[in-house]
């Protein structure tokens, strides 16, 4: 464990990987549920962070911080300042950290770094290490 500082209200705390103390996560799950259910009411127009901000008393921040994680999604996300931006290609999103597209791009370019774009070839038999190299395995007595 090591002891860090909260990113959110900087009081010191033990832990093992969150950079946000537990007291910190308790009053964003409460944020959560007030913002959560205040997008599930008034969800037939436009609606804009700052106005969510000011009708549930929830800190921009912390809607930014839930948006962002994908706990939350605002369909109708008004632009402008408030507006969630893909942090890639920068066009506007209502949920995450990337748009679709960016996020396809990214697990393409995993995927073919990980080898796992090229498909088997079964025709071909698995390459043999060389005896005279003295190649393979090698196990310790």
């Amino acid at each position: 464990m090591a002891i860090i500082q909260c990113k959110m209200c900087r009081k010191l705390f033990d832990s093992l990987s969150s950079k946000i103390c537990p007291d910190c996560h308790k009053k964003i799950d409460l944020d959560f549920i007030k913002v959560r259910d205040y997008i599930y009411d008034h969800d037939e127009g436009k609606i804009s962070i700052d106005k969510v901000a000011e009708e549930t008393g929830v800190e921009k921040p912390i809607i930014l911080h839930l948006l962002r994680e994908g706990r939350l999604i605002i369909n109708n996300l008004e632009g402008g300042e408030g507006a969630l931006l893909c942090e890639i290609c920068k066009k506007p999103i209502n949920t995450g950290r990337m748009c679709k597209n960016c996020q396809d791009k990214v697990a393409s370019s995993v995927q073919k770094s990980a080898g796992g774009s090229k498909p088997a070839e079964p025709d071909k038999p698995p390459p043999q290490a060389d005896a005279k190299r003295g190649g393979g395995m090698h196990t310790r007595r």
